[in-house]
């Protein structure tokens, strides 16, 4: 279906695999738009109730391919302001899935790299991985990807990196929160499978409901207006049907009816 990516399904969860190992897969055009379509088909696929983002090879992404930086280099302002609009809408398209999402990293997350992994909800990397807001270096910033690792290690460290370009080790990401755990690379499938499987114990509609009530609560004061919206969506989830059948299977000692599909 794709030319620079490779979906696995196992069970309830689809892994969307970079398949550009040769060029350690650093974005492109064509990267940028299959990842795209493969994120919006399996949010709108029932049977996917968790997306892993892989990459083939030694390297999950080592960001801008070099033939697509010599191309924008060249390109009129209106020219780069289309593929920034081109990447920019992948990534929120990646961040806003109804689904939980991980990123699987393993060697290399650097620039656009280091982007997707901090738009996965979730990040598990091994301990070889090294990341990089590495843009100043080439004299541009890392602007697309800002809102997703701000949102993932705060203004302090974006300070630091965002103007630094230094690179990252697993550990240090783990520290300021661009990951959420370190494996060793011949574990990190497992740590991944730890991750996935209360995962898809969760209600499906309540998990889209927490994503929508963490973006809608982060960075607001806690005011009237606040306690009220957090009260009615409590009040809405508990109405819907799962949320009826998820007290009631508790009560009643049974498997919720979303364990049984």
């Amino acid at each position: 279906m794709f030319d620079t990516l490779a979906i696995e399904r196992h069970h309830k969860v689809a892994t969307i695999w970079m398949n550009r190992p040769e060029v350690l897969n650093a974005f492109n055009e064509q990267l940028i738009d299959d990842l795209q379509q493969a994120c919006l088909q399996l949010d709108a696929d029932t049977r996917v109730r968790v997306v892993v983002l892989a990459g083939r090879g030694k390297h999950f992404s080592a960001g801008a391919d070099l033939n697509w930086m010599r191309r924008a280099a060249q390109g009129s302002e209106a020219d780069n302001l289309a593929d920034a609009r081109r990447f920019a809408r992948m990534l929120r398209t990646l961040s806003g899935m109804r689904k939980p999402t991980i990123a699987r990293i393993q060697g290399a997350a650097l620039g656009g790299g280091t982007g997707l992994a901090a738009a996965c909800d979730m990040a598990v990397a091994s301990v070889d991985a090294v990341f990089s807001t590495s843009e100043v270096k080439f004299g541009i910033i890392p602007a697309v990807i800002s809102p997703y690792v701000l949102r993932a290690i705060g203004p302090r460290h974006a300070l630091r990196y965002f103007q630094s370009a230094e690179r990252i080790s697993a550990e240090r990401a783990l520290a300021i929160g661009l990951i959420n755990e370190v494996a060793p690379q011949e574990g990190l499938d497992a740590v991944l499978a730890s991750l996935i499987e209360p995962l898809l114990a969760g209600a499906p509609s309540a998990q889209t409901a927490a994503k929508e009530l963490i973006a809608a609560v982060q960075g607001q004061p806690i005011d009237d207006v606040i306690t009220e919206a957090t009260a009615q969506r409590i009040a809405a989830q508990r109405a819907t049907a799962e949320g009826r059948d998820g007290v009631a299977a508790f009560l009643d000692k049974r498997p919720p009816a979303w364990l049984a599909n």
